[in-house]
């Protein structure tokens, strides 16, 4: 069975057909044909990713090495993939949610050219390729090749509709912020091939586990790998370029927020988390930086008026759940979140789609209302999703978010307060989202409310679909506390995440944890029900104002990072550049220039000035020779 294991390379292989077929051919192939294609290989990947889970379940880990990657003195890096139960469900998560994504994608953007829908297509494929490298490798290095490559892709795809301005900037926003951040995961790699040689995970963590890493080594190298993190999963200070991801067409915005690119920082530190386990002061960096950035994200969500703007902030508050959980040592529970997650939140990003399908375009949900009358399967997946981000049993986001929950208590009671808090905001601008896009009087215009209708097939299937699994998908999660081995996702994770040790808390405790989020979080929503049901236009005024404008932290960087550079790149231009570098290299040119209009006075034709150097040169000869040489 190992060898039929090394066929694993099938599941990035074909996305990256699909991308070559679709990309080369764009011109050539029918819409129908790019979309078979495009999402029929993403389809193939899913159906072989069951069959390597299926294999993995039954105790089957593999590392298929193909070829010798870079091999220069000692250090050899092989291109091989590591086949294990973190990276076998992380298989199903990006390929399965990832199918959904691209066969919505064929009604969803039918409008564009042939060319075009082409070229989105491969760029989707190429994108599902590079996270399916990203999470296969079983080193530092291809993971950094994946790494780069869904930076690139979010790129291309923020920057999708290219003649659109804002749209290039907010995809250039995204490529250098992102950089930042794989900078310092660079760096770590250097770290590590400087004290092991090599960058293989199992050599690492052995390294690590035999002690032979110092603390500082231990510390430098998590904080890293953490920075690096924080570029992609959008943590302070490096969460600014998610929101205007938005860019993107919606289809994109799910990938990129739901399943794959800002996944990658979760899964890169779960992968790592011998070394994290092993650094105090890194767990708590990352556990405060989590927190942080979860009630952030969620005190502009409250606030933000853009379909898109609220769910792209929930995300970045979802993600620092997550590093939260990371960094009280629940591995485990980050990753179970990171699949709850991608059920509900492709969900409601698809669902926001179809509204956006519906309203001809239109994104602010001031502009809307009544609409669960004339979309009634948008509507009622759109309300499974808020119910399972808002952590109401049994639904998927319940027991994920529970966990974290808990880990918070057990590391401090301060920390479980402001998770909590963070996690009622999140119910409260969820269902304000749904009321006032769903309930009430339709504000549009009558051209818009004539137009509405439900989305095609190909759009409400996988709503519905990714409704079930956002109902059921908690199951494989249940904790201890309502059944005995309830937990399977612990158990499958096990022999890759070491179970984070047995809770602290009593049942009795745990339950009254459950049922104080739990009932908290129904009266955020029936608080949110009344004050939203019959929304009526408004202006926001005070704090509101502050959160409506994101506490103005890009117009802070603007103004402490960009313009100073900015300036800083304009006195490079104008001074350093034309009169240093210019003056420098158009001086060597005149001084050529002119000596050699002096030297051609040399050979000016003349047979009178030749003769005359002769006799000037035969005296100075005669002169240097009799009275000058010694």
């Amino acid at each position: 069975m190992q060898n039929a294991l090394q066929i694993v390379y099938l599941i990035p292989l074909l996305p990256l057909l699909g991308f070559l077929i679709n990309g080369l051919g764009r011109k050539q192939l029918s819409k129908p044909l790019i979309g078979i294609i495009g999402s029929g290989v993403v389809l193939a990947s899913f159906a072989i990713s069951i069959w390597v889970f299926l294999q993995v379940k039954g105790g089957n880990t593999h590392e298929a090495h193909y070829f010798d990657f870079i091999n220069v003195g000692s250090l050899q890096i092989p291109f091989a993939f590591k086949i294990d139960q973190l990276s076998s469900l992380f298989l199903l998560i990006i390929t399965g949610v990832g199918s959904l994504i691209h066969i919505y994608s064929t009604a969803y953007m039918h409008e564009e050219k042939t060319e075009h829908f082409g070229r989105y297509f491969a760029y989707l494929n190429l994108f599902v390729f590079s996270m399916l490298l990203l999470v296969m490798g079983s080193n530092f290095i291809i993971m950094f090749i994946g790494w780069e490559g869904v930076g690139l892709c979010s790129y291309l795809l923020i920057g999708y509709w290219f003649k659109n301005h804002d749209y290039n900037k907010a995809a250039n926003k995204a490529f250098v912020m992102n950089r930042i951040g794989d900078l310092a995961f660079l760096v770590a790699i250097f770290w590590i091939i400087s004290k092991v040689g090599n960058v293989n995970f199992g050599d690492v963590f052995a390294f690590a586990e035999a002690n032979k890493f110092s603390s500082t080594d231990i510390t430098v190298i998590t904080l890293l790998l953490f920075v690096g993190a924080t570029g992609k999963s959008a943590q302070i200070p490096l969460y600014t370029w998610l929101p205007d991801a938005m860019a993107g067409p919606t289809p994109v915005s799910a990938l990129i927020h739901a399943a794959t690119m800002v996944t990658a920082g979760i899964y890169m530190i779960a992968r790592s988390n011998v070394l994290y386990s092993m650094s105090h002061i890194t767990m708590d960096i990352v556990a405060y930086v989590g927190l942080a950035t979860a009630l952030l994200a969620a005190t502009i969500a409250l606030k933000q008026n853009d379909i898109k703007k609220v769910l792209a902030y929930s995300t970045v508050s979802q993600l620092g759940f997550m590093f939260l959980a990371l960094g009280t040592g629940a591995y485990t529970a980050a990753v179970f979140h990171v699949m709850t997650h991608a059920f509900f939140k492709a969900l409601m990003f698809l669902g926001s789609g179809s509204v956006i399908h519906a309203m001809g375009g239109e994104q602010d949900i001031r502009n809307m209302g009544g609409l669960s009358k004339k979309l009634k399967i948008t509507f009622w997946t759109f309300v499974i999703g808020c119910i399972a981000i808002a952590g109401i049993p049994p639904f998927s986001g319940f027991f994920s978010k529970d966990a974290i929950l808990l880990s918070a208590f057990e590391k401090s009671p301060v920390l479980y307060g402001i998770a909590l808090f963070t996690a009622l905001l999140t119910a409260f601008y969820m269902f304000r989202l749904l009321f006032i896009t769903f309930t009430g009087k339709f504000r549009g215009t009558h051209e818009q409310e004539h137009h509405l209708h439900e989305s095609p097939a190909a759009m409400t299937i996988p709503l519905i679909i990714l409704a079930v699994l956002s109902i059921a998908g908690g199951f494989v999660g249940i904790p201890e506390v309502f059944m005995h081995g309830g937990d399977k996702l612990g158990e499958f994770l096990a022999p890759v995440i070491k179970p984070h040790g047995t809770h602290t808390v009593s049942h009795s405790t745990e339950y009254m944890l459950m049922g104080l989020s739990t009932g908290l979080v129904l009266v955020m929503i029936v608080v949110a029900w009344y004050k939203f049901r019959n929304y009526q236009r408004s202006e926001a005024a005070g704090l509101g104002k502050v959160l409506e404008n994101k506490w103005y932290v890009d117009e802070l960087y603007d103004k402490i990072i960009v313009t100073p550079l900015h300036k800083f790149g304009g006195f490079l231009k104008s001074v350093i550049e034309k009169s240093v570098v210019d003056g420098l290299v158009n001086g060597v040119g005149r001084m050529v220039q002119y000596g050699s209009r002096q030297m051609r006075l040399l050979q000016s034709g003349q047979v009178g000035n030749y003769v005359l150097l002769m006799v000037v040169s035969m005296v100075l000869i005669f002169v240097l020779q009799f009275f000058l040489r010694k």
